[in-house]
């Protein structure tokens, strides 16, 4: 189970959902099952688990235990399920966003600039939009604000023009033939930055990450109990800005709102100070959790 994906920071989130073992929580990214199975260890008989996964491939992780409802399902479908289960209000939530380290390890998904495959980057892999519907069928103005703003990529217009221009000749369909046609843009000795920042922006434009993350975090704020616990690890910038402001302000821009006499009028307090990273020792076991930031919140 582990093989198909090392949670990062793991006891970290554990022990910021602050179990009951009679209590109800929600893991939104079941993945590979380990946040799920370490929250199942923690649960007497009367506890209860959710836990949403939109990957066919994480139903091969399923423990067999009665206290655990799967959902097939992207967790911006929070609300409609816990209350389709009759769970609500819920003891807490856990969300460790971003690709797994399976999705990344198979070739055929297209996640991963190590392959060639086909240009797919799709989690649900019944969705209909891909990654070669994104490089092939978007207007240069709308690859331009794609590449700018999810892949914070400093030359995304002509990065954009470029894949515009090629595509007129031939489909670009694989991950190889996208390489090759955005060579010339490529910054010598910064290779695999630049890709992963590429992948990363195209990734967020397939699967809505941003727009399915806004519409989670503001139903937190109804699913949890007042005392809830609110657990995030994001791996960028722009997950960890949302997340950051949602849980100060309650809502993703703009100041913080008050009321008549001055008092904050927000659903979250947070925990910690400031957002938590990986011990130097795990980073060593585990790349992936170099770009961790964990936010816990708890419900007001």
């Amino acid at each position: 189970m582990l093989k198909y994906h090392t949670p990062v920071m793991l006891n970290e989130c554990i022990d910021a959902l602050s179990i009951k073992s009679d209590g109800v929580y929600v893991d939104v990214t079941f993945g590979g099952g380990g946040h799920s199975n370490e929250i199942l260890k923690r649960l007497g008989t009367g506890g209860r688990l959710l836990a949403f996964d939109q990957d066919e491939d994480a139903k091969q992780n399923i423990p067999n235990d009665d206290r655990l409802t799967f959902i097939d399902q992207n967790f911006r479908f929070l609300k409609n399920y816990c209350r389709l289960y009759g769970v609500m209000p819920v003891d807490g939530i856990l969300a460790d966003l971003g690709v797994s380290s399976h999705q990344f390890d198979q070739p055929e998904r297209g996640f991963s600039i190590r392959f060639d495959a086909d240009l797919d980057m799709r989690m649900d892999q019944s969705a209909s939009l891909t990654a070669r519907e994104v490089i092939n069928s978007y207007s240069e103005d709308q690859l331009h604000k794609i590449f700018g703003i999810y892949g914070e990529i400093q030359n995304a217009k002509s990065l954009a023009k470029t894949i515009v221009t090629s595509r007129l000749n031939k489909t670009i369909g694989t991950v190889d033939e996208f390489k090759e046609v955005i060579k010339k843009h490529i910054p010598r000795g910064k290779e695999n930055k630049y890709l992963a920042q590429v992948f990363q922006a195209l990734r967020i434009e397939v699967n809505q990450e941003l727009e399915a993350l806004q519409e989670f975090l503001l139903q937190t704020a109804e699913v949890l109990r007042p005392g809830g616990r609110l657990v995030i690890m994001s791996y960028h910038s722009l997950e960890d800005r949302l997340v950051k402001n949602f849980i100060a302000k309650g809502k993703f821009r703009g100041e913080v709102e008050k009321d008549f006499y001055g008092n904050e009028i927000k659903p979250f307090e947070s925990v910690t100070r400031k957002a938590k990273t990986a011990s130097e020792e795990e980073i060593k076991e585990n790349s992936r959790a170099r770009s961790a930031k964990l936010r816990v919140a708890v419900k007001l």
